[in-house]
């Protein structure tokens, strides 16, 4: 007597053979394989099942269809190589099943690629024309049991590519398919499809051109490349397009096919069906919202741009009411981006963990979320499911948990959540299925890219300077955007560098390319244009020396810069352009003009160039811009139309607020390249300074003569009688360590302002003075620099046109 165990499995076995031969009835059905793949599912209980076929060169087994889970989350490739060691490969120049436990697989050369949990793999050789492999994985503890194994067998024999399944070119097709040469672009196709695009049979060439010619342009690369035999090998076998129509909208259509390797002498071959869902589906399908996600993820940079086109693409359709997306990191969910974006929206666990502008919750509060992620498959709980708060809250009336996988690991999680009782339908399982490996993928490569991005970033700023000086009589503000369209540091710079006598240097710069080349060069010459300025050189000399070092450095590199010398007192600078953009000026009147000034060559071009330099006019109240070519031009707009644009934004502007012109005018800046802008608005200085000098002649009662001349100018200037003693003594020290210490001439400045004095000896020697640190009893001299430091509020010493100034400040009591 038959045992009624046995009887059930019995059972099994022929209803998976009837239904495999049902499948087998239709051997033209494009979903065929898929259709014989999931009875394994059914019959066996397997979590995948994937078949394997020789590629065009025969030394590659590769997948030609799969049902199931995703492979990735088993390790199982794409390909394997036909000579080596994998279950598959063995199964196939065998010919005969492979079964493997836990223990055999951890023993195996795939083993690094498969999970921690135990699972069971099955690989049975497919026998016909073709050859291949049915691979099949189990999660069951018994694996695959006799029966198991029984139906797995029947799968791999009904799985089997039959001769006949290809047409022969020529042969006739049912109405709705056709048939695509993958060599020649030959296409055979029924009636019906001819007449979904618009020709007649004797119209048609044959040529799978004239049918794409019919279709909507955005649908085209998606067309292309299912057409492309390397993208089939992948899996995709669906697609939905829209063909153009004499009158009206598109009419949407759906394409389903499978590739048949070729062999004997036959190319590969596309088969399938076209059929019109334009009455099923007047909306977009699920499919098509699949390829715009996709399209979505391929241009976004950024974490946050990935964020965002998956709120797009899947809370509308799915009728959503808030969505979550979080990247996974050291057992925490960092939540990018939450929609909609209100604290009130999301359960309080989450609220407590708020970390600036996102919440950070950790995984071990939310355990089902937990397994979930472990596990790697989307998971839905319907409205009356018990979870935990931080998640029964998310989705009162429902939740789908879409882990995010990416190279072997979890990425992250997406949470979705409904308010009130959602019924998941089929095709919701199936975007969300879709959706979560496309997002995980796109999510880990734009966490690289903004840690990569941020490093750069970090580096440029690092070359910058990290804060402007305050400026006597004027204020500038400077702005930098990093380029978005690629990594690698830029190039550009700017800085300010305050000069004696109230006047400061303002240099913006663009050294060639973007690479780590370029940023060391741009801090070489940000560097030595601040040397060259310091040095009291007049503007197109420094520009000069900035040249010449650039030249002696033997790079490939060129740079353009601008400077301008301005003289805070007077209002008046010198502008010096080297291959560089001019300066904008914005009047006080409201009135923008763009400086018409002669430049010379980039910086490291020609060794003996020449730098003329133009006079500039401030009123008080005048804003003067410098920014490099990124503000100005891009491919779309040529410099002076950008120039003209940057002149209208100034014209525009408040100058009150400096720092809010700078954000306007970078606003709407095109990020193909690096952007530096440095405004500076010329106020204009409330104290004149007094300002008096004397050459000092080199006679012996020099210094006498310098002390009367001092006396003379501070008696006019009202100093007071116990300052201008102190003065005296500064001076005459000064003066005569000069006349002692170096040849040439002397020169001797005074500068009251703010009611400090500024007591400022130049001569043509570049050793500045040593003090002394210790003298003894019969020392003759070395004491006047310790009577300077001992008298002053300050001093020290600047080199300046080859030689230096001593300078000494007093504080002037009124």
């Amino acid at each position: 007597m038959v045992s009624q165990g046995a009887a059930e499995r019995r059972t099994r076995t022929l209803r998976a053979e009837v239904a495999l031969k049902t499948i087998a009835a239709d051997p033209a059905s494009p979903e065929r394989v898929r259709r014989v793949l999931e009875q394994a599912l059914v019959f066996t209980g397997a979590s995948l099942a994937a078949v394997y076929t020789p590629g065009d060169d025969g030394d590659l087994l590769c997948l030609l269809e799969s049902a199931g889970v995703p492979r990735v989350l088993y390790g199982l490739r794409e390909s394997y190589p036909v000579d080596g060691r994998s279950p598959a490969a063995d199964a196939h120049r065998a010919g005969r099943p492979v079964w493997l436990g836990p223990e055999e697989i951890a023993d195996s050369a795939e083993s690094r690629r498969m999970p921690a949990q135990d699972i069971h793999l099955a690989a049975l050789p497919v026998h016909d024309g073709v050859g291949g492999c049915l691979l099949a994985v189990s999660e069951s503890p018994g694996g695959f049991d006799p029966d198991d194994r029984e139906c797995l067998a029947l799968v791999a024999e009904a799985v089997a590519l039959p001769a006949s399944a290809a047409p022969a070119e020529g042969e006739e097709l049912h109405a709705n398919a056709f048939s695509l040469a993958m060599d020649s672009g030959r296409v055979e196709v029924g009636d019906e499809i001819l007449e979904l695009f618009g020709l007649n049979r004797a119209a048609f060439d044959g040529r799978v051109e004239t049918l794409l010619g019919h279709t909507v342009p955005e649908d085209l690369p998606s067309l292309m490349s299912v057409v492309e035999a390397g993208h089939m090998s992948i899996g995709d076998r669906e697609l939905e397009f829209r063909v153009l129509q004499p009158a009206g909208p598109p009419r949407w259509l759906r394409l389903r096919g499978r590739l048949v390797p070729g062999g004997a002498g036959h190319p590969a071959r596309l088969l399938g069906t076209v059929a019109d869902v334009s009455t099923l589906r007047p909306d977009i399908t699920d499919v098509a919202r699949v390829q715009h996600l996709a399209a979505a993820l391929a241009t976004a940079g950024t974490v946050r741009d990935v964020s965002q086109a998956v709120v797009s693409a899947l809370r509308a359709p799915l009728q959503a009411d808030r969505i979550a997306l979080a990247e996974l990191e050291n057992e925490r969910l960092v939540v990018t981006v939450l929609d909609p974006p209100e604290p009130e929206a999301w359960p309080e666990l989450w609220r407590l963990e708020w970390r600036s502008e996102w919440p950070d919750a950790p995984v071990r509060a939310m355990p089902t979320l937990a397994a979930a992620l472990r596990e790697g498959r989307a998971q839905i709980w319907p409205a009356g499911t018990a979870l935990e708060p931080a998640l029964a809250e998310v989705g009162p009336g429902g939740l789908a948990v879409l882990p995010l996988p990416a190279a072997g690991r979890m990425a992250g999680a997406c949470l979705i959540g409904w308010d009130t009782p959602h019924d998941f339908g089929p095709d919701e399982r199936a975007l969300l299925t879709a959706s979560a490996g496309l997002v995980g993928q796109a999510l880990l490569r734009a966490h690289a890219f903004d840690a990569e991005h941020e490093l750069v970033g970090m580096l440029q700023r690092q070359l910058l300077p990290r804060r402007l000086p305050k400026l006597p009589g004027a204020v500038a503000v400077a702005r930098y955007l990093p380029a978005t369209a690629g990594l690698e540091v830029g190039g550009d710079w700017y800085d300010v560098i305050p000069l004696p006598d109230h006047h400061v240097a303002l240099v913006i710069g663009d050294v060639q390319g973007h690479s780590t080349a370029a940023a060391t060069l741009m801090g070489q010459m940000r560097t030595a244009l601040r040397a060259y300025a310091a040095e009291g050189h007049p503007p197109d000399v420094v520009v000069s020396h900035a040249n010449r070092l650039l030249m002696d450095m033997e790079t490939d590199l060129f740079a353009t810069c601008c400077y301008v010398d301005l003289d805070t007192e007077a209002g008046t600078a010198w502008c010096v352009r080297a291959g560089h953009p001019p300066p904008v000026l914005r009047h006080p009147d409201g009135t923008t003009e763009i400086v018409e000034s002669d430049g010379g060559p980039p910086l490291g071009v020609v060794t003996q160039a020449d730098f003329p330099m133009t006079p500039l006019r401030l009123l008080p109240g005048t804003i003067l811009a410098l920014t490099t070519d990124g503000l100005v031009e891009s491919a779309e707009s040529d410099i002076d139309t950008g120039l003209e644009r940057l002149a209208e934004g100034l014209a525009l502007s408040d100058p009150a607020h400096l720092g809010l012109v700078a954000d306007d005018l970078l606003g709407n800046a095109h990020r193909g390249d690096d952007v530096a802008l440095l405004l500076l608005r010329y106020d204009g200085m409330a104290v004149r300074p007094l300002r008096e000098g004397w050459t000092v002649w080199r006679v012996p009662e020099a210094a006498r003569h310098a002390r009367r001349f001092s006396r003379r100018t501070l008696r006019a200037w009202g100093v007071p009688a116990d300052a201008m003693d102190a003065a005296l003594l500064v001076i005459t020290e000064l003066v005569t360590n000069a006349l002692v210490h170096t040849d040439g001439r002397v020169r001797l400045d005074l500068t009251l302002v703010n009611h400090r004095l500024r007591i400022a000896v130049t001569d043509a020697s570049p050793r500045s003075p040593v003090k002394p640190t210790s003298l003894s009893w019969e020392a003759t001299g070395g004491r006047g620099i310790l009577l300077v430091e001992a008298v002053s509020d300050a001093w020290g010493t600047v080199p300046v046109s080859g030689g230096k100034q001593v300078w000494s400040e007093l504080p002037l009591d009124t």
